[in-house]
């Protein structure tokens, strides 16, 4: 063993003075060959701590080549996948973290050594220290890197905040992927480089398609939006997963989709994002795949009031199912947000039929007490989805808007304009009569 120790020191030192001469000479060639030289030494005698010495060493010399540390760094990370126990393969990464640490040259390889580290101290339970090693990386400014590594990269370190649940460092690192991305045509052939651009590198084989990386990313945002109980959003998330060709195609994959953005659709509070989706999916001719969620769609937008107990009946094993399909995310809370949301639509229907309505009739209507619809009322009101103003002593619910002066001062002048013009018509009329009656008695 020691005979062998021997060996690999005189080896490396003989290596040691040729690169040293070709460093001083400029050549890079040589000085590469001659570094990785030495780490094949290390990592055939399975020498791992030498190895790691040489790599500092080697990173540390002066006047060392930008070319031979790259070289090195990337001839190490091969083997990474080899070494024998845990301990000694994040010994390597921290090392050749370390050496790359600064330097732009070899900014791809160190995002690509941290993100390594943190699946190893994901997989050991420390979820909060690989988010806080991911976040070290800021990947966007890296010209050199492959569009889709950079968006797998952001997507790893928004997956971590999540699972940490860090929410609002997940939605600021989620906001540096922009959606449009995900809808570039990759079909074009890429454009040769000019001269002076940075090349781009090709991604790592594990790197997912673009579409793929669409999918991540849509599936993250659901997260952090269920996490807010932003209804709309979640469904605009499965929307443009529902949009994806390959699911598309697929029916296993975009029924349950489609019955999602569906539940999603009566869920999200009425606004006219809400409206314009509930109606683009009722035209989605994959709707007549599951009648049910047609049926129950079409009787959001047609204007007469629901029957909030006859619905529930009809649609209460859809929506358990719903929470106990593989991947179902309706929780018992959206039972009460079904009832909510049925409720403002009552409401609405019920403003566009009647200007003035007793509060008793209202509740009558909707199938509440008087204090429930008086509450449910009020809180459309607020939050401005209403216009109306409740009379308690007289009972009466008037749904009028309530015009300015401005209004009712144009209004007076439009019905004063009408009215002249009435009256020059008569005056018209009547001097024709006259003319035509004088024009008879001289005949």
């Amino acid at each position: 063993m020691e005979g062998k120790n021997g060996n690999l020191e005189a080896a490396i030192d003989q290596l040691l003075n040729v690169e040293k001469q070709m460093r001083f000479a400029g050549e890079v060639a040589g000085t590469k060959k001659a570094v990785t030289d030495i780490l094949q030494l290390c990592f055939e005698a399975k020498d791992w701590k030498f190895l790691n010495e040489q790599i500092v060493n080697l990173s540390k010399k002066r006047g060392q080549l930008k070319q031979a540390v790259t070289a090195m760094v990337q001839q190490a990370m091969q083997y990474i996948d080899e070494t024998p126990d845990i301990e000694t393969r994040i010994e390597l990464i921290k090392t050749l973290n370390s050496v790359s640490a600064g330097k732009i040259y070899v900014e791809i390889e160190r995002a690509r050594l941290i993100k390594k580290l943190a699946k190893i101290k994901e997989e050991q339970g420390l979820i909060a220290e690989a988010a806080d090693l991911m976040q070290e990386v800021a990947v966007e400014t890296f010209g050199a890197m492959a569009k889709t590594e950079k968006i797998a990269f952001i997507l790893e370190q928004v997956r971590l905040c999540l699972d940490r649940q860090d929410y609002v460092r997940a939605q600021i690192l989620s906001r540096k992927i922009s959606p449009r991305v995900f809808d570039a045509d990759t079909s074009k052939e890429k454009k040769k480089p000019k001269e002076g651009d940075n090349v781009v590198e090709e991604p790592p084989a594990d790197i997912p398609s673009l579409l793929e990386l669409k999918r991540i990313y849509y599936e993250l945002m659901i997260r952090y939006y269920f996490y807010n109980n932003d209804y709309l959003e979640i469904c605009r998330c499965y929307k443009a997963i529902y949009e994806i060709p390959s699911i598309r195609e697929n029916p296993s994959q975009w029924i349950p989709i489609l019955r999602k953005i569906c539940w999603y659709l009566i869920l999200a509070p009425h606004d006219p994002m809400q409206s314009s989706l509930l109606n683009s999916t009722l035209e989605d001719k994959n709707l007549f795949e599951i009648p049910n969620f047609r049926l129950l769609l079409k009787q959001l937008v047609t204007v007469e009031v629901i029957q909030w107990t006859s619905l529930w009946n009809s649609y209460k094993d859809e929506f358990e199912n719903e929470k106990n399909m593989l991947g179902g995310s309706l929780v018992d809370k959206a039972a009460e947000d079904l009832r909510q949301r049925i409720i403002e639509h009552n409401i609405l229907v019920v403003s566009k039929y009647y200007s003035r309505i007793t509060l008793k009739r209202l509740a009558e209507l909707l199938c509440l007490t008087i204090q429930e619809t008086e509450k449910h009322l009020s809180e459309m009101v607020v939050s401005k989805a209403l216009v109306a103003k409740i009379d308690r002593p007289m009972g009466i619910v008037c749904f009028q808007i309530a015009k300015d002066s401005n209004e009712i001062l144009n209004s007076w002048a439009v019905n004063l304009e009408k009215l002249l013009d009435l009256v020059e018509k008569s005056c018209h009329q009547i001097h024709k009569e006259t003319m035509v009656h004088k024009a008879a008695l001289k005949v």
